[in-house]
């Protein structure tokens, strides 16, 4: 279907065109082995679960992922396997463990992919940057991407809410000539709200910038540097995180959400309205060079070469508790907690 965005025109694949039974059709004879279940796993397998697509989870056993599987319905030795037997057992791999540790699983999983299966990814790093992590699929398999713009928990939620989170498609190798049906179809099954074409590059070009800028990365130094500024005028915590951060989750950017910043724009205060009309190039122009810097940091390969090594240090794990638990003491954050504790709804929780 073509779709007019800001007077540019995109095909994208929506449940008119491409509806669950076709979906359920296409892949009725096949078997979808979803790797890993930890961020993406649990809510992309469950949606094609419930879907009435076959679905079998491999998992490493006895660790957290494992017990949440079992919570979760999947039964070991028929719907749920060591992460070996899956890959041995699928028609289509779902692979859905980190990026570092696809790199160290590949040399295993390579030798299941054999002639006339489907290998899928839900991010396009471990092929894009193919020289860092030796992810080289065979010619004889397809290989496709089906990437949810949203969390594992944000798939599962919209999924049974009804509205779905929106995904990327891409065929990087279509050895049966079917992978383009195939990728469409698993799209819809794992509850999409649209799917939109690109490819493995830019998937993870997108991706990579999107994390480390608006998503998280951004997102968060901007409010640190708002929060601190107030903070050293003497504004109290509960009001610097107000108006840094509450205002904004509980109200503003559900309203964007709904209707566009545009429309936001046009409908807050005068005073509002003129300053964040004032500033907003102002911000958008101090932070372009940084964003410059992180297109080309992470279309040059330093992002992933980063993330590979510092995931291979043996005490990464360490170390990385020592980052978040940082932030999770900051005064920022420690007020978090306490408004969120203050919300309403937790006090009728509360009786």
């Amino acid at each position: 279907m073509k779709i007019n965005f800001g007077g540019v025109i995109e095909d994208v694949v929506t449940h008119e065109e491409f509806p669950l039974a076709k979906a359920q059709e296409v892949l009725k004879d096949e078997i979808v082995a979803v790797l890993g279940y930890g961020v993406q796993g649990p809510g992309q397998s469950l949606n094609m679960r419930d879907n009435a697509i076959r679905v079998i989870i491999g998992q490493r056993k006895g660790g957290k992922s494992w017990e949440k599987a079992l919570r979760d319905g999947w039964i070991e030795g028929e719907t749920l396997f060591d992460i070996e037997e899956a890959a041995e057992r699928g028609t289509i791999i779902q692979f859905l463990l980190s990026d570092a540790g696809q790199k160290e699983f590949w040399p295993t999983l390579k030798k299941h992919l054999t002639k006339g299966k489907t290998l899928c990814f839900s991010h396009g790093f471990g092929v894009t940057y193919k020289d860092q992590t030796g992810i080289i699929p065979p010619q004889d398999i397809d290989v496709v991407l089906v990437a949810p713009k949203g969390s594992g928990l944000s798939v599962r939620r919209n999924f049974l809410d009804g509205s779905g989170i929106n995904s990327s498609i891409a065929v990087y190798q279509d050895a049966t000539g079917k992978a383009w049906e195939k990728v469409k179809a698993l799209g819809i099954a794992v509850g999409s709200g649209y799917l939109f074409p690109t490819t493995f590059e830019k998937e993870v070009y997108s991706d990579l910038t999107g994390e480390r800028g608006v998503l998280m990365g951004a997102l968060a130094g901007v409010m640190e540097a708002q929060y601190n500024e107030l903070r050293k005028h003497g504004h109290s915590p509960s009001e610097a995180f107000n108006e840094t951060v509450e205002e904004l989750t509980q109200s503003l950017i559900r309203l964007v959400g709904e209707n566009g910043m545009d429309w936001m724009y046009a409908n807050c205060s005068t005073t509002a309205q003129r300053g964040a009309l004032d500033w907003k190039d102002k911000f958008r122009d101090a932070v372009a060079p940084v964003f410059a810097d992180l297109y080309e940091s992470v279309a040059n390969g330093t992002e992933a070469r980063i993330t590979i090594e510092r995931n291979s240090q043996p005490d990464y794990r360490e170390k990385l508790e020592e980052e978040l638990k940082k932030m999770h003491d900051s005064e920022m954050w420690s007020a978090g907690r306490k408004v969120r504790e203050l919300r309403p709804e937790n006090w009728k929780k509360r009786g």
